[in-house]
């Protein structure tokens, strides 16, 4: 009996080491890429795809979100999981090879399609070895590690760039994959369920074609020429077709991959609406700032890593403070507070110069940080606590889909703002890369601006009929969904 209980206690515990590597994995990709992207387009050129290193990740890895998580449904955890880290472990390997721009872009989606799975599926797995009762010290823990991971990340890319060389950011993922897949590959049981859930490939297909198009007609920005409007016209008529193929199908699917039913509900449509105008900010920031700490201000690597610091460790902060005091200040005012200070943020930045300080900009990114978690915690736990238990899962993803997606769409346009503002060919003096970049920057002040706006759809307090009737307890619950999701 005695050496049962010990097996047992020692697989969960490998498992959770692995999934807890995972976990710390996808986290760190999420932000050590931005402080060398700078340096990787200086080597590689293609200053003109750089906003496609980001996007293609996003796309790859929020499309296929649901697609990881019926699937292991369907054929068990194990399989899918060491599947989802061999992706990424491929990706990571192939991006650290990479011989130009174009080619990274295709080695991150190969990436993305892994990090799809990995988060989903290693939360997944921790709720089938935990009682309920034991999962909040474990997604507490899981948290944890994503908000160490968040921070670091950008001071790891930093000193791996400026001490060894780019390529760097991504073999540093490889020790992490292998104890991922091994531990989990190893100690994992996992038995094949008795449901059968639908798999919604169609909708799955049309919506990754339809943002897919989006994102190729704002490659067609032309430096110094506006855009090849030809091409332009021809994607977007393609995106819009399949966006339309996409919602039909999803109203007639048994099981559809966004169910449009929930957008209709007081509170879920303006959090889904102000979170993708979020995931535009916010995606911006992590991804363009580096390029104008480096580019535009000549810092180094580190430099352009630490401007991020503040932003990531205001946001995991003010989180834990969000999550104890909503109960008293309610969605609206936390959503307005939160998105005012993002959208100031955004327009501080466009109002920086060329002979900027540093500690100016971190200052900056301080308040926009402390701004994204209000925000993104409170639109969590607004959506949460509007449906019913039931419904909760698919609703809180239904939040990241629409943050990835806001995000993918948004990095995209940010590029093709830059690339409209330089002269052909890429080439670009610091003060015309600074230009460009204060209009990407007060792209990103409208887009927040505008999901203050919707702030004022929020009802003032919180629903108490709900919370009293037994629903999921908001600030147990979002603390990890939030680490997990962004």
């Amino acid at each position: 009996m005695l050496d049962k209980l010990s097996v047992r206690i020692t697989r969960r515990m490998v498992v959770t080491c692995g999934v807890l590597g995972g976990n710390f994995l996808a986290a760190i990709e999420a932000t050590i890429v931005a402080a060398a992207m700078p340096t990787v387009v200086t080597q590689l050129g293609g200053l003109t795809q750089y906003s496609w290193v980001f996007a293609a990740y996003l796309l790859a890895a929020t499309v296929t979100v649901p697609l990881w998580g019926k699937l292991s449904d369907l054929y068990g955890r194990r399989l899918f999981y060491v599947g989802a880290v061999g992706f990424f472990l491929l990706g990571s390997v192939l991006c650290g090879v990479a011989w130009s721009m174009p080619v990274l872009v295709v080695f991150r989606l190969i990436q993305g399609i892994g990090a799809g799975g990995i988060l989903p599926l290693g939360m997944t797995i921790l709720g089938d070895f935990y009682t309920m009762r034991e999962r909040g010290r474990i997604q507490g823990l899981f948290s944890g590690v994503w908000g160490i991971a968040s921070i670091a990340g950008p001071l790891v890319g930093g000193y791996l760039t400026d001490s060894l060389s780019w390529r760097w950011v991504f073999f540093v993922n490889v020790p992490f994959a292998f104890v991922a897949a091994l531990a989990v590959g190893n100690a994992l049981v996992s038995p094949r369920p008795s449901s059968q859930p639908r798999i919604d490939y169609r909708g799955a297909l049309l919506l990754s074609g339809a943002v897919a198009l989006l994102l190729l007609a704002l490659g067609q920005a032309n430096g110094g020429q506006g855009f090849a409007w030809g091409r332009l016209a021809m994607l977007l008529g393609g995106a819009l077709i399949l966006w339309v193929a996409f919602i039909h199908v999803e109203r007639r699917a048994a099981d559809p991959l966004i169910p449009f039913e929930l957008f209709g509900d007081r509170v879920i449509g303006p959090a889904m609406l102000s979170g993708f105008l979020v995931g535009v900010a916010m995606f911006g920031a992590i991804s363009f700032v580096p390029l104008f700490v480096q580019a535009a201000l000549g810092g180094s690597a580190i430099d352009a890593g630490s401007a991020l610091t503040p932003l990531l460790l205001g946001w995991v902060l003010m989180s834990i403070v969000t999550g104890r005091v909503l109960m008293k200040v309610g969605y609206r005012r936390m959503v307005f507070a939160g998105l005012s200070c993002v959208s100031f943020g955004f327009f501080q930045l466009s109002q920086i110069d060329i002979g900027a300080s540093l500690w100016m900009i971190r200052a900056v990114l301080a308040i926009m940080g402390v701004g994204m978690g209000m925000t993104i915690l409170t639109l969590i736990l607004a959506v949460q606590n509007a449906v019913p238990r039931k419904q909760l899962g698919i609703a809180t993803s239904l939040g990241h889909f629409t943050r990835s997606i806001g995000g993918a769409i948004g990095v995209a346009t940010m590029g093709a703002i830059v690339v409209v503002s330089l002269p052909a060919g890429g080439d670009a003096s610091p003060q015309q890369l600074t230009a460009a970049l204060q209009r990407v920057f007060m792209f990103g002040s409208f887009a927040a601006g505008s999901a203050v706006i919707s702030s004022f759809w929020f009802p003032k307090g919180l629903p108490q009929e709900r919370l009293t009737a037994g629903a999921a307890s908001p600030v147990a619950s979002v603390t990890g969904e939030r680490t997990q999701r962004i």
